[in-house]
């Protein structure tokens, strides 16, 4: 396919698909014109890029890290090593503090706009929590 139709697919502008390829996170064969032919996987490839990305990894870890997952289902490879893990896990660790932290600002936000409503919470009442 080519690189329009991978960017239609996946929601990544082609500039992006440039970039990922020039940090060799994803790879296209050229067509005898010169223009860009990705494979079907591409499509997982890109997606799995975007789910590192939005997770907070940089475009050297996602380098590591898509060596040792399949494009299909992500499971591990036998490439993972115990140090590979042992990063991923301490970027977890990173992730679940500002997952706290979020919330924690969320909760004191939540006490600034019932004051400024007027409403008052006492301790044993429990905050209602709206879902949008």
């Amino acid at each position: 396919m080519r690189i329009g139709e991978l960017a239609a697919r996946t929601g990544v502008s082609q500039r992006s698909l440039r970039y990922y390829e020039t940090q060799g996170l994803l790879v296209s064969d050229r067509t005898p014109g010169g223009h860009r032919d990705y494979t079907e996987r591409a499509v997982d490839r890109v997606i799995r890029i975007q789910e590192l990305y939005a997770a907070g990894l940089h475009s050297a870890k996602i380098g590591q890290i898509l060596p040792c997952m399949r494009d299909a289902d992500g499971g591990p490879n036998v490439r993972a090593t115990p140090a590979l893990v042992a990063e991923l896990t301490t970027e977890r660790d990173r992730i679940e503090r500002l997952i706290a932290d979020l919330l924690r600002s969320r909760e004191v936000l939540d006490e600034v706009i019932d004051a400024a409503a007027g409403r008052t919470v006492t301790a044993a009442e429990p905050m209602a929590v709206e879902t949008s």
